[in-house]
């Protein structure tokens, strides 16, 4: 079993320094809005992933007017203690340490403490951009397979060169066919790798994701699930070479495993613009659990699971099923956080759980 032992923060988000001591599988965090709840759960992320859930630039972890961040960690895993360390130097300069020993690469770490996070803006997945469900993906299977996120960094830096150097043909006029050439086909490879691994993937989270759906929702509601991607009949590098004059015109390239995407049907329509919002909190809890359900069977033990207010998103049926099924049916450590500390007692109560409480 994966757990968080005991956390100590210095001059992150909206604390000054704080520590605490974690000694039940079930942690209940209580507070005000606007007390922390949130941040001491992206602090545990933080150090699951070497970055916060909810911000993309790390400065924004700071609190404000102070300069550099710490957060250290103990974590156990089976019979196994760790430390971990994060710190943001006032240069921004980022180090990561497990047991005093520096990460070279920080995405060395990636899988080896895996952590499940649901959020109330988590519905992006579902009504959002491509974007946020290729994230998602990526996000699982980086952290039960090491070679797919290096092969996504890998992706990800060729596609940047590729289209930097077709802007630069637009200035210049002219270019060296042989460079272009060598990016295709190195960005065709990574593409393959990635693409015949997600592939591989979805054939068992696809079901999972269903039967997780049907649990929640107490009936089939005739959903589908496809993972769509322009490489399913055709390979990128025959994609590049007959859309050049396309990808030159346009300045940026348009094929790729970059515009791949989950498409989700309800009743042959749209589930973003057809579902009801009972069904939306449905289908994010049951795409959290398969996470949490495929990230447990491929590391043989199960990761952290975070959950941020998810009382003021569902109703009080959901709300027992999903926690049932998290505190009471599988060995894992929960932070749970509400602004209720009497709703969230009772939850836990009723579950005939031990928990710890937290108030902030």
């Amino acid at each position: 079993m994966l757990a968080a032992t005991a956390l100590k923060l210095y001059h992150f988000k909206n604390y000054e320094t704080c520590e605490w001591s974690f000694t039940e599988n079930i942690v209940a965090i209580c507070g005000a809005n606007g007390s922390g709840k949130t941040n001491l759960l992206d602090a545990v992320y933080y150090l699951c992933f070497t970055k916060s859930y909810f911000l993309k630039q790390d400065n924004l972890v700071i609190k404000h007017d102070t300069e550099g961040m710490r957060i250290e960690g103990n974590f156990s895993k089976d019979e196994d203690a760790f430390k971990l360390v994060s710190i943001l130097r006032e240069n921004n300069k980022k180090e990561f340490l497990v047991d005093d020993e520096l990460y070279k690469k920080l995405s060395q770490h990636i899988g080896r403490f895996p952590c499940v996070m649901i959020a109330p803006d988590d519905v992006a997945i579902i009504t959002g951009t491509s974007e946020e469900r290729r994230k998602f993906i990526d996000t699982i299977l980086s952290q039960i397979n090491s070679n797919y996120l290096q092969w996504l960094i890998d992706y990800n830096k060729i596609l940047q060169q590729r289209n930097s150097f077709l802007k630069h043909i637009a200035t210049q006029n002219y270019f060296d066919e042989t460079l272009l050439e060598t990016l295709d086909k190195q960005l065709a490879e990574k593409a393959e790798l990635i693409f015949t691994e997600r592939k591989k993937f979805f054939e068992t989270f696809i079901p999972a994701i269903l039967n997780c759906y049907k649990a929640i929702a107490g009936k089939d509601e005739k959903i589908e699930i496809v993972y769509e991607s322009q490489l399913t009949n055709n390979n990128l590098l025959n994609l590049l070479t007959e859309n050049r004059q396309r990808d030159l015109f346009l300045q940026r390239t348009g094929f790729g495993i970059h515009k791949d995407d989950v498409v989700i049907n309800m009743n042959n329509q749209s589930f973003k613009t057809t579902a009801s919002q009972g069904q939306r909190k449905s289908l994010l809890f049951a795409l959290k659990l398969a996470e949490f359900e495929t990230i447990k069977q491929q590391k043989g033990f199960s990761p952290i699971l975070l959950l941020d207010d998810v009382f003021e998103k569902l109703d009080a049926e959901r709300m027992h099923f999903l926690l049932h099924k998290v505190c009471v049916e599988n060995d894992c450590q929960v932070f749970i956080t509400d602004t209720h500390k009497e709703r969230l007692e009772q939850h836990l109560n009723n579950l005939q759980v031990k928990f710890q409480l937290v108030e902030l």
